[in-house]
């Protein structure tokens, strides 16, 4: 077997490796519940590739999430449910379905008008696999699946609310529910109810999402964004710390947060 640019080969390459006697004994003994944490992982390392800006990285790992898909499908097909010719049918008859304004008669839109076709037309589809009416069987609020990032569900959850009216309409509303969030959290700490303040810091973190989501911010790529910076900026403490001949723990919070205010200024030089 040799590498190709054809997906036939990876498709084949995926039925060797689950061909009973001759196959890979790891590959053989996997299910759809054994490989779904490879897969959610494989999208993540995806979403690393792009934060980093390495193209030659994000080729590989793309790679790697498309062998998921050919293995879940090849799963599936050996189940004799569907094939990967059958996935690829469903994704382009639905690229083409909510995409009217590109291959029908619906043209000239804006993009906030783009986003709001798909969704109507995500809608319609879910109505009428249901048979019920567009909210579905489980209300406004069903399919957002429970294993997403809390983030990505909190966000998910609050477009779908802001679809039917239940919404801010200004982002500085959401700042004042911010504030009083935060205010809330001071309250219960000075209480000492410590599982009230836990719960009060969710909705804390809820209405930080919204607040992205009104000012058109992906919450998880911008808390990725932070978490990067700050561990570009801590290494770049423990560095000047380890010119001194010191570590972390041997240093003071005021000498290390003065280090980090070096680190933040050298950043915007």
């Amino acid at each position: 077997m040799k590498p190709s640019r054809d997906i036939a080969t990876l498709i084949e390459i995926m039925a060797a490796l689950r061909t009973p006697g001759s196959g890979c004994p790891w590959d053989l003994e996997q299910n759809f519940a054994t490989i779904a944490p490879y897969t959610i992982e494989e999208a993540y390392e995806v979403a690393d590739a792009v934060a980093r800006g390495d193209l030659g990285d994000l080729r590989d790992e793309l790679g790697d999430l498309l062998l998921q898909v050919a293995f879940h499908a090849r799963m599936s097909e050996e189940a004799k449910s569907f094939d990967f010719g059958d996935v690829v049918q469903a994704i382009t008859a639905k690229l083409v379905r909510r995409h009217p304004h590109v291959f029908a008669d619906a043209r000239g839109l804006s993009p906030d008008a783009v986003k709001d076709l798909w969704e109507r037309i995500k809608a319609e589809e879910k109505a009428e696999r249901a048979g019920v009416g567009a909210e579905g069987p489980g209300g406004t609020l069903a399919g957002v699946p429970v294993a997403l990032p809390a983030l990505t569900r909190a966000l998910k959850l609050q477009a779908k609310a802001g679809q039917v009216g239940f919404d801010w309409n200004d982002p500085l509303a959401v700042l004042a529910k911010i504030r009083e969030e935060a205010d809330e959290i001071e309250a219960e700490i000075a209480a000492g109810r410590h599982d009230a303040a836990a719960g009060e810091v969710g909705d804390l973190l809820f209405a930080v999402v919204n607040l992205a989501r009104h000012l058109r911010v992906d919450p998880e790529a911008a808390l990725r964004r932070t978490n990067l910076k700050f561990e570009r900026r801590f290494a770049a403490i423990e560095r000047a710390l380890a010119a001194r001949g010191k570590s972390p723990r041997e240093a003071s919070l005021a000498e290390m947060d003065a280090l980090w205010d070096q680190a933040k200024l050298a950043e915007s030089e």
